[in-house]
């Protein structure tokens, strides 16, 4: 049998012989053609008995400079039907813009992978379904029935991923489902693809310049160019990328002095929301820095100023694409940060996890000074193509499922 040929490579490849195999679905059909499409594009074919609509076929047809003669054999590999026409069907769902979407996540994460790999990091699994699933305020945990004792589904893979760490492994990463209740819009879903990485001996800086040379390896490897499409508009993610510390974004974006509004945490966030993130990383990548030591539970605060934390954001167009940190690897401050978010959880009527026992285990043994990152890959891949809504980039967002 001959080997597949592409519907988009039927022109350009001038090396497939004089037969080609072709196989897809029949589109369209007229009284002696009809139109194929595979997953790279259409064609129109001659043929004496025409396939049903709908079907799937595979066939053998001559090239004969550069042209496609009348088909030699067909083979019927499904009924017919015109169900995949319908407006609710799977095919209408994702040909368009929805197919080379998925091959540009395809690309996207081969990407990522080759730049971890040539860092010397290595590439790891953790648990998703675990005993204790993060403790962040803002963050709501899927919880898992049927198991023996009360497990969720993380939020993140970081408690995981920190205690690998204890070996002093160079670096970690990984590219896995994260799960988060109650998270629904544009940029959300509450099942996600995140990328997750860990650099021992470092710090926020590292992490930072981790983040500059990844996106810009991907926007070269998607866009053959450093300017990135964005959600409304392209963004250049040339680096070194812009930074701005939150205390400056409050005064300037916004009018309000940082220190003002950090005893009322709604304000402070209903402000970073509406008023300040819109802003950001409009026409070129940007990081937000310095963010108050209260917005921080596991960063190590600065040494240069406690009042702050060496955490950072990355914005592209007025979106969060990621949050990284020099890792907090103290174990009793971690405890009574853990602690104190376990009662603002309480205060606030939310779910109270328990503290990851096994995570502070690990800090009592010890980790390198370390930072970390965790950068949203659907996000990255809706500004790559210029996505409106992460549905765009997804294959079966949770709305179709």
């Amino acid at each position: 049998m001959l080997p597949r040929t592409a519907v988009r490579d039927i022109t350009r490849l001038q090396d497939t012989g004089p037969r080609v195999c072709l196989a897809g679905r029949v589109v369209a059909v007229e009284r002696d053609a009809f139109t194929l499409q595979d997953d790279t594009g259409c064609v129109t074919l001659q043929c004496v008995a025409v396939p049903p609509l709908g079907a799937f076929v595979r066939l053998t047809t001559a090239r004969s400079g550069g042209e496609l003669e009348p088909i030699e054999a067909l083979e019927l590999l499904s009924p017919g039907s015109d169900r995949f026409t319908h407006a609710d069907s799977d095919w209408v769902f994702l040909t368009g813009t929805r197919l080379p979407n998925l091959r540009a996540r395809h690309t996207l994460k081969r990407c990522i992978e080759r730049y971890f790999d040539a860092a010397g990091f290595l590439e790891v699994d953790t648990p998703a379904i675990v005993p204790c699933p993060g403790l962040d305020v803002h963050l709501d945990a899927i919880e898992v029935l049927g198991m023996h004792g009360p497990r969720w589904l993380h939020t993140s893979p970081e408690y995981q991923m920190k205690r690998l760490l204890t070996t002093g492994l160079p670096g970690v990463f990984q590219l896995g489902k994260a799960f988060r209740r109650g998270e629904r819009g544009r940029l959300h879903e509450p099942e996600f693809l995140m990328l997750e990485w860990y650099r021992t001996f470092s710090d926020a800086e590292q992490m930072m310049r981790d983040t500059e040379q990844l996106v810009a390896a991907a926007a070269l490897e998607l866009t053959g160019s450093l300017i990135l499409p964005g959600v409304q508009g392209p963004v250049d993610v040339t680096p070194p990328w812009d930074r701005l510390r939150v205390a400056d974004a409050f005064e300037h974006l916004a009018g309000v002095q940082l220190e003002s509004v950090l005893p009322d945490e709604e304000a402070y966030f209903h402000i970073l929301a509406d008023r300040i993130e819109p802003k950001l990383g409009r026409g070129r990548a940007m990081f937000l820095t310095d963010y108050p030591a209260s917005m921080a539970s596991l960063s190590r605060l600065s040494h240069r100023d406690p009042r702050y934390a060496e955490r950072f954001e990355a914005y592209l167009d007025g979106v969060e694409l990621c949050n990284g940190f020099s890792e907090l690897t103290d174990a009793v401050e971690q405890r009574e940060r853990l602690e104190r978010d376990q009662a603002q959880r309480q205060t606030l009527g939310k779910s109270v996890y328990p503290i990851d026992e096994r995570f502070m285990s690990a800090l009592q043994e010890g980790i390198p000074p370390s930072g970390g990152n965790a950068l949203g890959f659907d996000r990255l891949l809706m500004l790559s193509v210029g996505a409106k809504h992460i549905d765009e980039v997804l294959g079966v967002p949770v709305s179709r499922v």
